[in-house]
């Protein structure tokens, strides 16, 4: 089939992400340092020294599902993703939905986000002034807030521009958080050596051993968490309009994210459990009192005089993917303007810097008032929208690799690669999460899940999680009332691979009117 070039149809700036570019981005979207340091301790409490082995099963259906990325994106390199595919495999009504759970989890994630760079930026202040009442500060309510919204603002103003900034400033908030990691791993196992760690605990063969996990309970909540750990590696797909070679990079950069962030998550996890062991003493990893902020606990008996690095690392790490995040929901939001799926001026891209404006700001306003009006219902926002977006990953990448599966049916036996990338390894992958996703969205129902708030006696994060379905099935509902087309299949018809690059999507584009007026 002959290369089309789909990225016309929409009006971004294409060929402006390369390789090492896409990767980058996809690194800071994951932010390990934030990342990290929140899900350790929680991990640790429920399998203890098998962190190691419940990351590696974590990254298993990470891994299983990107291979289906990358055969879809190959075949349909469009800025809608998950959307874009699901529609082509199961219609349009599951593919709005799919969008829906993209777009939802990108904004729990962004407000989160926010909210985690608030909590750093009083820390780093605290500790480069000599004053720990500062860091009181991000626990006073309004305080809290109005910072979160600047955060927000600022992210706001660099993702409104071209993708070039974002890949710049990228550049360097990512490299320094991960030289301060790699140094923080270093030292860690430099105090082991020296016999100074605080409980030295020898690394052990049984520590990747999934086994040797004590109950499938603590296995099923540990690889819940691993998995939230790897989210946001599928940015570098939604960046394929821009990026060069938009059938082949962003697959390629998908799949060297995953991997980079393995590494760098094992070599944490073991030099830390080797430092400080998994035992409930002051600086020891089962310390309930420590488990919300591991590297913030560790990094005063680490690194002594240099702690603030770490600090400054985890800040870096959340405003960084602050910044990077809204890459996909704006434009997710944008294709599902250009498709007919949302209303028209989604779809537009601003004259000047060729990137989704009014999608962008639309994602900005809704996680900002999310943020707002979460941070006064509950005192542990952030452990409940960690949650809650568990369940939205599981939810849209499992219908991601679903549609793999089916769309590439009548290619499964052409030989041993395609049975593989099109058939075993997305149909596994998709399996897992969609277990994961209704194992968590049964055990959230009980009041004691997550943080232990509940409304009506429903625990939060169910609350959570079913009012953000239920609210993507109303707009639905709204948009096919308004705007039909889309959802009787005019613009994406459902569709099968025959082997080659589908063609399908750039007639459609050529058929969807264009918005009246560009902003910007």
């Amino acid at each position: 089939m002959s290369q089309a070039q789909p990225h016309k149809g929409k009006g971004l700036s294409a060929g402006s992400v390369g390789l090492i570019g896409a990767i980058v981005i996809g690194v800071s979207c994951i932010a390990p340092a934030y990342t990290l340091t929140a899900a350790l301790g929680p991990t640790v409490s429920e399998v203890g020294v098998q962190v190691p082995a419940i990351m590696l099963a974590g990254f298993l259906p990470m891994l299983l599902v990107a291979f289906g990325y990358r055969e879809l994106n190959s075949a349909m390199p469009d800025s809608g993703t998950t959307f874009t595919w699901v529609t082509r495999a199961f219609g349009p009504w599951v593919g709005w939905m799919a969008g829906w759970g993209l777009i939802a989890a990108t904004i729990l994630v962004l407000s989160n986000l926010a909210g985690i760079a608030v909590d750093f930026f009083f820390l780093l202040l605290a500790q480069v002034f000599g004053q720990p009442a500062i860091a009181d500060l991000a626990g006073e309510a309004g305080i809290n807030v109005l910072v979160c919204l600047l955060f927000m603002a600022g992210a706001t103003f660099i993702s409104y521009r071209d993708v070039k900034t974002t890949q710049r400033l990228q550049y360097w908030l990512v490299g320094i958080q991960v030289l301060v990691l790699l140094g923080f791993a270093a030292a860690a196992i430099v105090h082991v050596a020296n016999g100074t760690a605080f409980d030295a605990t020898p690394v052990d063969p049984s520590w990747f051993n999934p086994f040797a996990v004590s109950s499938f309970t603590a296995f099923a909540a540990g690889l819940s968490l691993s998995i939230f750990i790897f989210w946001g590696w599928d940015v570098t797909l939604t960046m394929n309009e821009e990026t060069k070679g938009s059938d082949k990079t962003p697959g390629l950069a998908a799949t060297w994210t995953v991997v980079i962030i393995m590494v760098l998550y094992l070599l944490l996890a073991i030099s830390l459990i080797a430092y400080a062991g998994v035992g409930d003493g002051e600086f020891g990893l089962g310390n309930a009192d420590i488990q919300d902020n591991v590297f913030f606990a560790l990094a005063g008996p680490i690194l002594g005089p240099l702690a603030v690095l770490v600090s400054l690392a985890v800040l870096m790490s959340s405003a960084a993917s602050l910044q990077s995040t809204f890459v996909s929901p704006a434009r997710t939001l944008l294709a599902m303007g250009h498709y007919g799926a949302l209303p028209g001026p989604f779809a537009r891209v601003t004259e000047r810097f060729k990137s989704p404006g009014f999608a962008t700001l639309v994602a900005s306003a809704v996680a900002s008032g999310f943020y707002a009006i979460m941070r006064f219902i509950s005192e542990n926002v952030l452990w409940d929208t960690i949650t809650a977006l568990g369940m939205m990953i599981c939810f849209y990448y499992g219908l991601t690799a679903f549609a793999a599966v089916w769309y590439f049916r009548r290619t499964w036996f052409q030989s041993w690669r395609t049975a593989l990338y099109r058939l075993v390894f997305p149909l596994l992958g998709g399996t897992v999460l969609a277990v994961l996703f209704v194992t968590t969205l049964i055990d959230s129902m009980d009041p004691e899940y997550g943080s232990g708030s509940n409304i009506g006696g429903l625990g939060l994060v169910f609350v959570l999680g079913i009012v953000t379905l239920g609210l993507g099935v109303v707009v639905m509902i709204v948009q096919a009332v308004r705007q039909p087309a889309f959802f009787r299949g005019e613009r994406i018809a459902i569709g099968a691979s025959d082997g080659g690059r589908d063609l399908t999507l750039d007639t459609a584009m050529l058929e969807v009117p264009k918005p009246e007026q560009p902003v910007g």
